[in-house]
């Protein structure tokens, strides 16, 4: 079995399918495929009635690339690798270092499956299942991708230790784009399982990664941290950095919350309203010395009823 890493650097202990299931998948995603041809090309050919014969013949062409490699190309890129027959027999496509595949990979995978799968029958690709340790395709290994077992009983999932707390944020400037996705399998399969290793190979295994991380990022080794907790510590900072891409998009794409005030103890919503109006004192009417006569009203422009 071959223990697969997802981008949160979990192993996921899934198994790389064999030519059985894989062929079987194929078959039944070629079944749909060619049943939606068939239904586009009724449909063109009533559409294209009024044409001539080259015409139709290249609008039937088009139609077929669009159908059986154009379709493919998409689903396995919206689906991260999980199409209809795939689906079905339990399997995914994911990258070497067992991530989700993106378009590039399937754009690889569609373009050799032209010539390996319907071009020859499906011959060359199953010669090289065959031979590969892994059941791998030309489209496999050109395009960097492997086809796993999703469905596998009594999967455990064994999650990468965190850092000791006086790395955290240590290694925000580093350069990790260099670093081969082969490489990161290697490190988070070491540190999932560094407790099943004995302490010595342990330590000599990631003395051997830390110095292929510096190689690859060219920067020197930091004086005083063990090669373990480096290795726990850049593999945190990767996983930090493809979350804050992650929440980066989905905060751009979604509006931003209105601003709401609280209470006291976080409990009910305070809803804002109108500021209080102070109350206006009563005047106090003047008051006049005894004996007094009080003046006459002053004359108007109207006269008195009758």
């Amino acid at each position: 079995m071959s223990g697969l890493v997802t981008g949160d650097a979990v192993v996921l202990g899934l198994r790389p399918s064999r030519l059985p299931s894989r062929a079987l998948a194929y078959l039944l995603d070629l079944v749909v495929y060619f049943t939606g041809y068939v239904l586009v090309f009724f449909v063109l050919v009533l559409a294209t009635s009024g044409l001539d014969l080259a015409a139709q013949a290249a609008v039937s062409v088009a139609s077929l690339v669009l159908v059986l490699v154009g379709v493919p190309i998409a689903v396995e890129t919206l689906s991260h690798g999980r199409s209809l027959g795939k689906l079905a027999c339990g399997l995914r496509v994911v990258r070497e270092d067992g991530g989700p595949i993106r378009f590039r990979h399937a754009l690889v995978r569609g373009a050799m499956g032209v010539v390996e799968l319907l071009m020859v029958f499906g011959t060359v690709a199953c010669i090289a299942s065959l031979v590969s340790e892994r059941g791998r395709r030309l489209g496999d290994v050109f395009g960097g991708t492997l086809v796993v077992r999703e469905r596998v009983p009594g999967t455990r999932l064994l999650p990468v230790p965190p850092p000791p707390p006086w790395l955290a944020g240590r290694f925000t400037g580093l350069d990790l784009s260099a670093v081969p996705d082969g490489l990161w399998l290697a490190i988070r399969q070491y540190l999932s399982r560094t407790h099943q290793l004995d302490p010595q190979t342990a330590a000599v295994l990631a003395a051997r990664l830390a110095d292929d991380v510096v190689a690859r990022t060219g920067a020197p080794a930091p004086a005083g941290v063990p090669a373990a907790a480096f290795l726990m510590a850049v593999v945190h900072e990767r996983q930090s950095r493809d979350a804050a891409r992650a929440f980066a998009a989905g905060s751009a794409s979604a509006p931003a919350p209105a601003p709401v005030a609280y209470g006291a103890y976080g409990g009910t919503p305070v809803v804002p309203g109108p500021a209080p109006v102070a109350p206006v004192p009563p005047v106090a009417a003047p008051v006049r010395p005894a004996g007094a006569v009080e003046p006459a009203p002053p004359a108007t422009g109207f006269a008195p009823p009758a």
